[in-house]
């Protein structure tokens, strides 16, 4: 059971959904901010009173207002509140989709779990709630596909230049010419075709616009 959770999160919507979800776990004690500076300010004095949070939930997305913020983002909140704190766990509660940026913030940032914002996110909060209690971690179901998926492959920096070319309009057969002027190799044409058809065969996608999409989904371009 968590003894004292803070909130992060600008929409009164998913605080209200955060706060029900928490309250019928049974955890009464949590506090709520609109903004990343004031999230770790109370982190900040919680930790001075020895009356630390230890469970952090945030969004990642953040709308700007007149009211300037030195921490703009969710990210940014975690990896400051990580270095004050580094046993804190770590719930991200937000709209995000794409594979690769959930697995970094896993890999890279050691949450704890992830909820996207969804129909049923009241009770994927519980879940997540009850794994992290248990030691576990937890992703919304709707999402792990897309992080195998991008585990499934490790794209070079050669293999995103490729994609990105090719989501920017550059047909396949003009691709050397791009990789010359920017002098990078391999630039011949069956290096490329050899590189796409690789990926092609190893992600089981028939055409660049899949292999495209595929990417534009997972955070790789």
């Amino acid at each position: 059971m968590f003894k004292k959770v803070l909130i992060a999160e600008d929409h009164e919507s998913s605080n209200i959904s955060i706060r029900k979800a928490l309250e019928d776990f049974g955890c009464l004690n949590n506090d709520y901010v609109y903004y990343c500076d004031d999230a770790l300010t109370r982190i900040t004095h919680a930790i001075k009173t020895k009356n630390e949070y230890d469970l952090l939930i945030t969004d990642l997305s953040f709308e700007e207002d007149e009211i300037p913020q030195k921490i703009g983002t969710g990210t940014d909140l975690i990896k400051a509140v990580k270095e004050l704190q580094p046993t804190i766990k770590v719930l991200v509660f937000s709209a995000e989709s794409k594979g690769a940026i959930i697995d970094n913030l896993f890999k890279d940032l050691n949450i704890n779990a992830f909820v996207r914002k969804a129909r049923r996110d009241v009770t994927e909060l519980k879940q997540a709630f009850d794994a992290i209690c248990n030691q576990k971690t937890y992703l919304s179901a709707s999402l792990r596909r897309s992080i195998q998926y991008s585990n499934a492959y490790e794209f070079k920096e050669f293999d995103i230049i490729l994609i990105s070319l090719l989501s920017n309009g550059v047909l396949q057969k003009d691709i050397p010419n791009h990789l010359r002027e920017k002098k990078i190799k391999p630039s011949g044409l069956s290096s490329v075709e050899k590189r796409l058809n690789y990926m092609k065969e190893v992600l089981s996608f028939k055409n660049n616009e899949q292999l495209i999409a595929f990417c534009k989904d997972i955070g790789v371009i």
